[in-house]
């Protein structure tokens, strides 16, 4: 037996094997072949002028649309977390990938394409450099006001971006101004024609889309109306090709996307000029690997749920991740789960990644098959598409509820809105994050201290502003209710002498420590001074509920060995020992510390 054969029969070869084969490959149920065929063959279909569309937003020539559609879906398909998403050109990474590469090369040129391809591969090594450092949980720290302000944000950007396909004016930017003082330069280039078809189109979509009830439910049962709806698109589409080709549209002015190169794409690596392209591009790629992330977990993980399957935060990094630089190498752009593309392979009846191989062959056959049949395609038709599409992004209803219920968020959603309109996507996106930072930070440095009284016939304590309680005059308790640190120490100690000055006959000071998980080196020393502070006015500081981790923390410092009270385990135990009716609340001795767990 040769070697080689004998190292294939080695089981930590086998399991090294094993572990490139996904599960659901190796535990393929047959059942399924069906529906994953159909919702394969479903997906590619309606997704070809999508990703035709956002090849174009992204100001690259609409055939780079279908090559992100193929290798990219293949790799995470094979590698990524979740079964159903569908990952490709979206419209998030199509504007943002046309921002960042605004001024440094000619869209739709060769140098062009290769920095787009460059900005895939250095997103996909952001995300894979990720998920090896197991860095999922980071998309906790982006606050849904800030994610749904900065995507309403480029929504409006994408809208406007697209009125150059439906006017034939030449508008070009990064944002709002720039778009604005674009179209004011160039206005005298408006197409007439181009205008009532893009017009027309944008009408059509956002009818079938908004009022496919009066439409189609009103003559159609409710199953083929739902495909009547997600098939309306595609024929307008068809269409609007027929009436190209035989009125010859592009002789009269209006703009075709003409010959798509036939075949597959070219793999080769991305070419750059020089390193500083890349250092230019570097700030984008980490955004842009931010937002993709998000954006894809949020897909991923709702799919998950409702499916009962696991989702898995670094295995979604590491199969974005490796997408994109298959990308890279590809002749694609930054691709991410698409919610419109995720939403119809499932409710087409995709069970497993399969469904994605076979949205890749509808690929290739459109590149093999249909090149030369997409050419007369106009791109007003695109642009419009792409408009109605967006309006659905612009997340009013989390800015109302945010406003209502929790105005940091609606204040972090407006200033990434507003961010974004006025500087474009990468500034705006940094503007809302330290707006949402800065708004936690402010939040932590006030925290919520009440003054509480005991329930009658109870052992709770509540506040005494929302509650008829119990309280005593030479008792103040307060309740601590976030974890004291050097950003609002200060502002506990004024509110502790607030509320002392309150109730100048209390005596004795409780300080309820249950809500307090961590007590930092400033919030100790606060904590002593407030001790000498009660000393030096013949009163006297006690805790009870302190955890033992903060225990832990404390017993050995001056917060506890200089402590003129005591430390109890429970209030209800403060109250029986330092009411006025106790006549032995000065015998008890201090509770060990070894007690708290």
């Amino acid at each position: 037996m040769s070697n080689q054969q004998t190292s294939l029969k080695h089981p930590k070869n086998k399991h090294r094997l094993a572990k490139l084969v996904p599960d659901w490959v190796s535990g393929y149920n047959t059942t399924y072949l069906p529906a994953d065929i159909i919702a394969g063959i479903v997906v590619g279909i309606l997704v070809i002028p999508q990703s035709l569309g956002y090849a174009v937003l992204a100001g690259l020539p609409p055939v780079f649309g279908l090559y992100a559609s193929i290798i990219p879906v293949l790799v995470y398909a094979w590698v990524g977390s979740s079964n159903v998403q569908a990952i490709g050109p979206v419209a998030i990474t199509a504007i943002m990938t046309a921002s960042s590469l605004h001024g440094l090369a000619t869209e739709g040129s060769i140098q062009y394409a290769m920095l787009a391809s460059l900005l895939a591969l250095m997103v996909g090594i952001i995300l894979w450099f990720a998920g090896q450092l197991k860095q999922g949980w980071i998309v906790q720290f982006i606050s849904r006001g800030v994610s749904a302000g900065f995507i309403s944000g480029a929504a409006v950007l994408i809208f406007i971006s697209q009125m150059k396909y439906l006017t034939n004016i030449a508008i070009s930017g990064n944002s709002l101004p720039s778009y604005m003082l674009s179209l004011l330069e160039n206005i005298n280039n408006f197409h007439l024609p181009t205008f009532l078809l893009g017009v027309t189109a944008f009408v059509l979509f956002i009818l079938n889309r908004y009022a496919s009830h009066a439409i189609w439910q009103s003559w159609l049962p409710a199953s083929k109306a739902k495909w009547a709806q997600r098939l309306f698109p595609l024929l307008l589409v068809a269409c609007a090709i027929w009436l190209s080709h035989i009125n010859q549209w592009s002789q009269q002015g209006i703009r075709t996307i003409g010959d798509i190169p036939h075949g597959l794409p070219l793999l080769s690596p991305p070419q750059f000029e020089s390193l500083s392209q890349v250092a230019s591009l570097l700030p984008t790629a980490g955004l842009m690997a931010l937002i993709i992330f998000i954006s894809s977990s949020s897909v991923a993980s709702t799919y998950a749920r409702l499916r009962g399957d696991k989702f898995d935060a670094n295995k979604e990094l590491k199969g974005l991740g490796l997408a994109n630089i298959a990308g890279g190498f590809s002749q694609s752009f930054p691709v991410a789960g698409g919610f419109s593309r995720t939403a119809i392979n499932a409710d087409s009846g995709a069970s497993t990644p399969l469904a994605s191989f076979i949205t890749v062959a509808v690929m290739i056959a459109a590149l093999l098959v249909l090149s030369g049949l997409i050419a007369p395609l106009p791109y007003a038709l695109l642009g419009a598409m792409i408009m109605a599409s967006i309006i659905s992004l612009i997340d009013i209803a989390t800015f109302n509820k945010a406003f209502n219920t929790d105005k940091l968020d609606a204040l972090s959603f407006a200033a990434a809105f507003i961010g974004v309109l006025a500087f474009g996507l990468n500034i705006g996106l940094v503007i809302g994050i330290i707006v949402s930072f800065a708004g936690l930070i402010w939040q932590s440095s006030q925290p919520h201290i009440a003054i509480v009284g005991r329930m009658s016939g109870t052992e709770h304590f509540r506040n005494i502003y929302r509650h008829q309680v119990i309280t005593y005059d030479n008792l103040l308790i307060m309740r601590v209710d976030e974890s004291l640190f050097f950003g609002n120490s200060e502002s506990v100690h004024s509110q502790v002498h607030t509320a002392l000055s309150k109730y100048p006959k209390a005596r004795d000071l409780v300080l309820i420590m249950s809500s307090v998980n961590h007590i930092d080196l400033t919030a100790q020393e606060m904590l002593t001074t407030l001790n000498r502070e009660l000393i030096a006015n013949d009163k006297r500081l006690h805790y009870s509920f302190i955890k033992g981790p903060v225990m832990d923390i404390i017993k050995t410092t001056p917060v506890i060995a200089e402590l003129s009270g005591r430390v109890f385990l429970s209030t209800v135990q403060a109250v029986e020992l330092l009411t006025d009716d106790n006549p032995n609340n000065d015998q008890h001795p201090k509770i060990q510390t070894t007690e708290y767990v």
